[in-house]
């Protein structure tokens, strides 16, 4: 006889087969646009210009355009909204943060002219490439699909006595999936001799009420030491050193119910909790080299490459899962029964993000005003987790889902005296071959700045908006909401010159 509340604790250490996915290979590998208020209003498009310190994260050669030593920090407002559908019921959720996203200084020194080298830069500079704070909430009624799928999908193929190891340890991710599936009797073997291989469903189908709430935490940052030299006031050349760090906090809740019954007497699944929380810290190193070319006074071009960013990722994940069985005459106890988690303890894996290729124009109007235009391409395909023999499959996914993205940035300033008035544009292709996955990024930004003289005050004003239309489990359980999100954020920079 099944129980009428089946909690199942979890709690291992996994060494072998670990459970990256393409989404997580690419939560590394995009950037947001961040930065200092000049730079944001103006849609990030500095490839050419430099003078600005967040302008060093494109083009490395635009430390040495600064006229006098500055140093900077910037602070930001992020406000995120998601607007989720999910199988016709939509839901909306918000949240709101400040970041310390930006600060830094650069040095400029005066070289001897005769060997036309003109002067050359130092800059030590922060910035936060990606804010993970988000929160997303998705309800509705899923008219033939359970998360008892989920389970199966890892559990058949695999035999009964490996179900029933209780060295979780010596459990590869799949088994451990199936292990959860199996002893909270959301799926049953189709025998019980030790060398079945085979399971069936212990949920009614039928329809099922569905809600997942995902709450994200965490920043993903990088430190560069940059250093740029100017040739005869026509060509610099720069190069950046880039420590990089980050630290992303997930929880889920996944909860499903239903009325399935086939008779007042048989004793099915009736409710599941499944709750996942991942912790991942990492760090990393990338370079990127950069160079302006001055044909004229006026006109600017610029070009840099940034090397792919090599990563040291260790994870830490819990999950926990509780289901209630019953009959339809029979009273449930409460389904909010203490559950202990346990926790899954990686070993360190390594990532290596896509590098990235920019080619930049700017023409400046006579010191009064300037357009700008950065074309960026990337090739997510080209990600890959290491070791290759353990994330061969995911790799092989990352692969032939993912393509070269282009982005492009277009800026304009115009100066009034002391005030400066901004404006951007930022369009940035989907990573995916299949663009419902995940939409193309539309941004609008605008600002202004002031120049008290020695000290300059900036704000800006951005908003970008995309959708995805992603699985909520990466197998066997396919209903995928669509999620609409819209980025707004406030900046402000202080900038000191010296």
């Amino acid at each position: 006889m099944k129980k009428i509340i089946i909690p199942i604790m979890l709690v291992f250490s996994l060494t072998q087969m670990q459970a990256q996915t393409v989404d997580d290979a690419l939560n590394y590998s995009q950037d947001n646009l961040t930065g200092t208020a000049r730079f944001r209003a103006m849609g990030g498009a500095f490839g050419a210009l430099g003078g600005d310190l967040s302008s060093l994260n494109v083009n490395p050669a635009g430390s040495v355009i600064f006229a006098n030593n500055q140093v900077g920090i910037t602070l930001s407002n992020f406000q995120i909204k998601n607007d989720a559908s999910y199988f016709g019921n939509n839901k909306s959720t918000s949240s709101n943060n400040f970041d310390l996203n930006q600060a830094g200084g650069v040095f400029v020194f005066d070289a001897d002219t005769n060997s036309g080298w003109q002067k050359f830069a130092f800059s030590l500079n922060y910035d936060s490439n990606k804010n993970f704070n988000n929160n997303v909430s998705i309800a509705g009624t899923n008219a033939n699909n359970s998360i008892a799928n989920y389970f199966l999908s890892y559990a058949n193929g695999i035999p009964l006595s490996t179900l029933n190891n209780y060295k979780y340890a010596d459990l590869y991710y799949n088994e451990q999936q199936a292990y959860l599936g199996y002893n909270s009797y959301i799926m049953n073997p189709i025998s019980n001799t030790a060398n079945n291989t085979a399971y069936s469903s212990g949920v009614v189908a039928g329809t099922f009420n569905q809600q997942n709430t995902t709450v994200t935490k965490g920043t993903s940052g990088k430190a560069s030491f940059n250093f740029a030299a100017q040739y005869e006031d026509q060509l610099s050349l720069g190069l950046n050193l880039n420590s990089h760090f980050s630290e992303f906090r997930q929880s889920s809740t996944f909860f499903e119910s239903n009325t399935n019954n086939l008779s007042t007497t048989d004793n099915y699944v009736k409710k599941v909790r499944f709750n996942n929380d991942i912790y991942t810290k990492g760090s990393g190193f990338s370079f990127q080299i950069g160079a302006i070319y001055k044909p004229s006074q006026s006109l600017r071009l610029g070009l840099a490459f940034e090397s792919p960013t090599w990563y040291q990722f260790t994870d830490e994940i819990s999950q926990n899962i509780s289901a209630i069985s019953g009959t339809v005459t029979s009273d449930l106890p409460p389904d909010n029964a203490p559950i202990n988690g346990g926790s899954i303890i990686y070993e360190p894996y390594n990532l290596r993000t896509p590098a990235k290729f920019t080619s930049s124009i700017a023409y400046v109007f006579a010191k009064r005003g300037l357009l700008s235009i950065d074309v960026t391409t990337k090739n997510y395909s080209s990600a890959q987790f290491r070791p290759e023999n353990d994330f061969k499959n995911t790799n092989k996914l990352i692969a032939q889902n993912l393509n070269s993205s282009t982005e492009i940035r277009i800026g304009g300033e115009y100066k009034i005296k002391k005030v400066s008035l901004r404006g951007g544009y930022r369009w940035e292709e989907s990573p995916y071959k299949l663009k419902n996955t995940m939409g193309d990024l539309t941004s609008y930004s605008g600002g202004l700045g002031y120049n008290f003289g020695s000290t300059k005050l900036d704000l800006a004003y951005s908003r970008s908006k995309k959708f995805t239309n992603q699985s909520l489990f990466s197998q066997g359980f396919t209903a995928a909401p669509t999620i609409s999100t819209i980025n707004n954020s406030v900046t402000l920079t202080l900038l000191f010159e010296l």
